[in-house]
């Protein structure tokens, strides 16, 4: 852990909870005062009504509500700053929290888990203790989605380079402030997990005033008839003729009552996404970048002519208009009379028409400027981890103490090692709980770090672009009546699979072919190094078999015997964790087993 960023991280939140105290007391004064200008109109407005004095009452009544509405909105103004105080204290609390590896709290994009993914779900990316509740900072639906992206492929050398710019520009100790106002507007709100582009694929579908033209007129024409003809019954025309307006309406409103619902209920369900968005998009539209990449996702948001948060604001406001039928008494005499929901509906499609098009683009930056928020403040928090540098040489892969993200550790314990070379395998041999399982998950999860353009948990890391492919927490499954055996190897065939697509493959194999018997177990798994060292592809094998271990013999210079071992100190086994080169020559299982219980006799 950082110690360092842990005092900062705690020192803001120090100041932020002094200010939040501040902003709570100067809301609750004018939370007062709101009800003290209310109640002094109440009075004021009936002493003169109340003295027949109609004309002052009147101005009272303008004056007094005049004045509510500034307070009010100042209020309001308030109690956003004072919110805003609480989310950016909190923010800080959890940077403190995941620093110490306090992640339960957090979430792990379970909705992103998938077993049958190259990598995944053996690397711990989604769920509970992973690296997705480590690094996302997200609270918007397409900003996880873009980060889970991210995650789950490698990006090409060009774009990891580029994201690796950006995010040194807003990991930067003066961008703090900035980056942590980004992540905490989004909070002001809720957000449920549907995306914006469901609507949008809805949406896009849509053409109810194309359908039905004639509405189109009549939902401007026919309320200004009904006012008219209201106006005209009160100096003697006929009331049957507003009447008649009135049951149109009421006939147009019943007969669309499923396009109206229809209309509201998707709209209303991305209201407060909108309004995220809308100032998420201002904090960036306001700000001055120097990298290319950020200034290209900034230049987009204004591509149409229009900033992106206007554009986005257009929407919510509409959508917020259009809940006024939501008050019983305002929904009877909007709907019956102006009528209300045609013409937020048109507004809608309206908008549709003109903007919809970059919606989609504009929601695509707003998520990729999330994404890169995530990962510097990731970066932020560990300004000892190592900006990794991509390699031209097939298969290099370079690393000194290198160490896991996810072990959360005083004195954590870190490896170095390398290799290089398509066709290459690592055999890592070793006693039982030495660490050799956990060493391919460091190697990987890293590896899928720097692939995407985050910092890797090492202090130097050279490692050439590859697809990372995992055989790890391979189970049986009784629903497809399948052996923990048989998913293994049908595992092991997608990676042979793979590998003759033509891209390079870096494999983490843990205990291979461990469902068989020993002999079998020996022999399948000495053809399967044969087999892949006529691949495009190279990784590390670990293994109990020492058999493995003249496999490099047989093949000099591609396969390499690396080891972690134990030592047996009484009735203790002491672990180092620390790679050695060779094969494992000390074991513990007997050990393990006797402090168990099971009692073993000795071997003369």
């Amino acid at each position: 852990m950082n110690t360092d960023r842990e005092k900062l991280f705690k020192q803001r939140v120090e100041k932020f909870t002094a200010l939040e105290s501040d902003a709570a007391t100067k809301s609750t004064r004018v939370s007062w005062l709101r009800v003290i200008v209310f109640l002094l109109g109440v009075a004021v407005i009936y002493h003169f009504f109340s003295t027949d004095n109609e004309e002052a009452g009147a101005i009272s009544i303008l004056i007094f509500y005049t004045l509510f509405v500034v307070v009010l909105r100042w209020h309001s103004k308030l109690e956003f700053i004072y919110q805003q105080y609480k989310i950016l204290r909190e923010i800080n609390q959890k940077e403190i929290d995941r620093l110490q590896g306090n992640l339960a709290g957090f979430n792990g994009g379970e909705e992103f888990i998938d077993n049958h993914h190259p990598y995944t779900s053996d690397l711990d990316i989604f769920g509970q203790s992973s690296l997705f509740q480590l690094m996302n900072r997200s609270v918007t639906s397409i900003g996880k989605h873009k980060l889970a992206q991210w995650l789950r492929s490698a990006a090409s050398a060009q774009q990891v380079a580029e994201r690796q710019r950006a995010v040194a520009e807003l990991a930067d100790g003066q961008q703090i402030d900035w980056l942590q106002d980004l992540i905490a507007l989004p909070m002001h709100y809720k957000h449920n997990e549907e995306s914006a582009g469901s609507f949008i694929d809805w949406f896009a579908g849509r053409s109810f005033y194309r359908q039905h033209p004639v509405l189109k007129v009549l939902v401007f024409l026919l309320p200004v008839l009904t006012l008219v003809a209201i106006a005209a019954w009160n100096y003697g025309v006929s009331g049957y003729v507003p009447g008649a307006f009135l049951v149109l309406q009421f006939y147009l409103a019943y007969k669309y009552r499923n396009e109206r619902d229809e209309y509201y209920d998707k709209s209303i369900g991305i209201y407060e996404a909108m309004r995220s968005y809308t100032k998420q998009l201002q904090h960036i539209e306001e700000n001055t970048f120097t990298t290319p990449q950020l200034q290209a996702l900034q230049r987009k948001l204004q591509q149409s002519g229009t900033k992106g948060s206007v554009m986005i604001n257009k929407l919510a406001n509409i959508i917020d208009f259009f809940s006024w039928r939501l008050s019983t008494l305002m929904a009877f005499f909007l709907n019956t009379i102006l009528m209300w929901d045609f013409i937020w509906m048109y507004r809608l499609e309206n908008w549709r028409d003109k903007y919809l098009p970059q919606l989609e683009e504009m929601l695509g930056t707003l998520a990729e400027f999330e994404a890169l928020a995530s990962i510097a403040a990731f970066q932020h928090a560990h300004p000892e981890y190592d900006v990794p540098e991509l390699s031209d040489e097939p298969f290099e892969l370079r690393a000194k103490q290198i160490a896991h993200p996810l072990i959360f550790s005083v004195t954590p314990v870190a490896n170095d090692f390398e290799m290089q070379g398509a066709g290459s395998t690592m055999v890592v041999t070793g006693s039982n709980m030495s660490g050799k399982t956990t060493f391919l998950r460091t190697v990987g999860i890293n590896m899928v770090m720097a692939l995407m353009g985050a910092p890797v948990c090492a202090d130097k890391f050279i490692v050439a672009p590859a697809q990372v492919y995992t055989a790890m927490r391979t189970a049986d499954n009784l629903a497809e009546n399948t052996s923990s055996f048989y998913a293994e190897l049908k595992r092991l065939r997608i990676l042979l699979e793979l590998t003759e697509q033509g891209q390079p493959v870096f494999y983490l194999l843990d205990e291979i072919l461990k469902g068989t018997n020993s002999r079998d177990r020996h022999l399948g798994a000495m053809a399967l190094i044969r087999q892949l060292h006529n691949r495009n592809a190279s990784g590390l094998i670990s293994t109990h078999d020492l058999e493995l271990g003249a496999m490099e013999q047989e093949l000099p210079g591609s396969v390499y015997n690396y080891s972690f071992n134990s030592d047996i100190i009484g009735n203790e086994i002491k672990f180092d964790y620390k790679l050695h080169r060779g094969i494992c020559r000390s074991f513990n299982a007997s050990k393990l087993m006797q402090l168990m219980g099971i009692e073993i006799e000795e071997q003369v």
